[in-house]
């Protein structure tokens, strides 16, 4: 049941819902925070839209752990939610317009009488935000009209998918307030990424949609993309007493769609040149027998990226099964493997319009320097700029993290954990 503004803040200020916090966010080091948090939240809510009855939504933001730029060639992927997230408090409307304010950004409304693709809305919230109600329609399932103030503490561009997030959110929120939460996550995944390709006009694959509606530590296949198969993982890194940070570069995500853009195209040139559309379905032995014929037609960048896609999908199924056999140091020789894969082959570490702006070389070089042989270190998300992920053992992480912003400045690494949960209903 929806409960009034007011009396969730009292209830937040006395602790009420530590305990469902600690949950959530998994760190005590985070509680505080984010009891604070959802108070600002529920308190700029109110400003906007008066004293109302809410509810509150969550999806967190993902850190990839290998696969990477498979997904959108059919491939294999591990991927994982963190304790960074997107979070809306929702009041139900009864018109047909959503309208939302996320901090940072203007306020914006969608009638959503009106869900066909609009000219010169690409790239933007609206775009998001009309394409899920879209496709969810299309899919058979109630939408409405709603207001919104949204807080995400996923950062922005920087390889933890905040666009992600934040369909899943509005995915969350639909199936939340005119479908009894009835609304599978999978297909919420499904329907963000099709708001992202179609609406938004980014061409994404399914990894980060997947990640932020499923939660947990997850393996997908995408062999069938409408059935993808996704299988958790269980595993306590902190067993192995390590800790996953990411590293915020400070690198802009922005002018970089062409660069993005150009690693499924290419790939998809080469699984054209075996009559198929994704490099999935092509067999690899036939790719390396044919291999000077398509460096003569498609050059040799395209190559590289697809010799990269074919080892990363059995780099990924290697990750899992040291996972599951409990070898840590074999897992974190695959993630070096990968991270070196992703630099050397698929080239998405920096942009070659953009020489002397290589952030992500930067903190990788420095981690390689302060970790050694005792951690590893790879690129992140989609790449060119943004973040880099490591695995460091806990008794360094202090060194690392001092290290590093150094660099890059106070803030720049996060030291995470993984969470349980994909998107949610948090009351």
């Amino acid at each position: 049941m929806p409960s009034n503004t007011k009396k969730l803040m009292k209830e937040f200020e006395e602790g009420k819902y530590q305990k469902l916090l600690k949950d959530i966010y998994v760190d005590e080091n985070v509680l505080e925070y984010q009891k604070e948090r959802y108070i600002k939240a529920l308190e700029n809510f109110e400003t906007l839209y008066g004293e109302k009855e809410i509810e509150i939504y969550s999806a967190p933001g993902r850190s990839e752990v290998g696969g990477n730029h498979t997904d959108h060639q059919y491939g294999k992927v591990l991927a994982t939610s963190i304790n960074l997230d997107a979070i809306a408090i929702v009041a139900k409307t009864e018109d047909e317009t959503v309208t939302i304010k996320s901090e940072g950004y203007e306020k914006f409304e969608v009638n959503l009488s009106s869900l066909e693709p609009k000219e010169g809305e690409e790239g933007t919230s609206e775009s998001l935000t009309r394409g899920v109600a879209y496709r969810l329609k299309e899919e058979g399932y109630e939408i409405g009209g709603f207001e919104a103030y949204i807080t995400s503490d996923v950062l922005n561009g920087a390889g933890m998918s905040s666009s992600a997030a934040f369909e899943v959110l509005l995915g969350n929120i639909f199936s939340g307030l005119y479908n009894d939460m009835k609304i599978d996550e999978v297909l919420i995944a499904q329907v963000g990424q099709y708001a992202e390709n179609v609406f938004f006009g980014k061409p994404c694959g399914l990894m980060d949609q997947m990640a932020s509606a499923v939660g947990g530590l997850i393996n997908i296949d995408f062999e069938d993309p409408k059935n993808p198969i996704v299988k958790q993982v269980d595993v306590d890194f902190e067993t192995y007493g390590h800790s996953l940070c990411i590293v915020d570069t400070k690198g802009s995500h922005a002018d970089l769609t062409d660069d993005y853009a150009a690693i499924p195209e290419e790939m998809k040139k080469v699984a054209n040149f075996f009559d198929e559309d994704v490099l999935r379905k092509v067999d690899k032995n036939e790719f390396y027998l044919n291999l000077p014929k398509i460096r003569e037609i498609l050059g040799d960048r395209a190559v590289l990226r697809a010799m990269h896609l074919f080892e990363e999908n059995k780099r990924v199924d290697e990750q899992v099964k040291a996972l599951e056999d409990g070898d840590f140091e074999t897992f974190k020789k695959l993630i070096k493997a990968s991270g070196d894969s992703s630099f050397k082959y698929l080239q998405n570490v920096y942009s070659n319009h953009e020489l002397q702006n290589q952030s992500m070389s930067i903190g990788l070089a420095i981690s390689d320097v302060a970790l050694g042989d005792k951690g590893v270190s790879r690129v992140h998300g989609g790449g060119f700029a943004g973040t880099i992920q490591a695995f460091v053992p806990n008794d360094i992480v202090g060194m690392y993290k001092e290290t590093i912003e150094n660099v890059f400045g106070e803030g720049a690494c996060h030291i995470l954990k993984v969470r349980k949960y994909g998107g949610i209903k948090v009351l």
